[in-house]
């Protein structure tokens, strides 16, 4: 269990920063792809599923005036401060470990 705050700021809009708290890091990263799903079930609201690839998600991201992630250290009881490109890294090692447990089920 590690603490994250994630940050937002989607547009250049002050009153559009947000931020959120999770218990670990991977809860910050789903919640990540949560906000891009939401996004896209927006713009398409008829769609019946909703499907992307890694590269439209990292295009969102890289959309945001900002996006990062503080993530506690209990070895110096302090937070560390993580990047966009940090969070696309988590991201990615996230769908591979996904998509590497879905090949071992079949």
């Amino acid at each position: 269990m590690t603490h994250t705050v994630l940050f937002v700021h989607p547009t250049k809009c002050p009153r559009t920063r947000t931020y959120s708290e999770f218990k670990t890091v991977q809860s910050c990263l789903e919640a990540v792809c949560k906000i891009y799903e939401e996004h896209l079930k927006r713009k398409c609201p008829n769609m019946p599923t909703i499907t992307y690839d890694i590269q439209q998600l990292f295009d969102f991201i890289d959309s945001f005036v900002d996006i990062c992630c503080l993530v506690y250290q209990k070895s110096t009881d302090s937070y560390a401060p993580h990047s966009k490109e940090w969070i696309k890294d988590k991201i990615y090692e996230l769908f591979r470990e996904a998509a590497l447990n879905k090949e071992r089920l079949q």
